[in-house]
């Protein structure tokens, strides 16, 4: 059950980071995109676990 939660929020913390990516293609300041990039990062090292 627990495993089941834990590939759900990485595949949701991989989803937002890749919409934070898309809306932010244009990116105002690099942060944005710094930030989008880690949150894909992160989810796909705790599907990875």
């Amino acid at each position: 059950m627990f495993h089941i939660l834990k590939k759900t929020l990485a595949v949701c913390l991989i989803g937002l980071g890749l919409g934070i990516l898309l809306v932010l293609l244009l990116p105002v300041t690099g942060w944005l995109f710094i930030i989008g990039v880690t949150v894909v990062c992160v989810g796909f090292m705790w599907l990875a676990c």
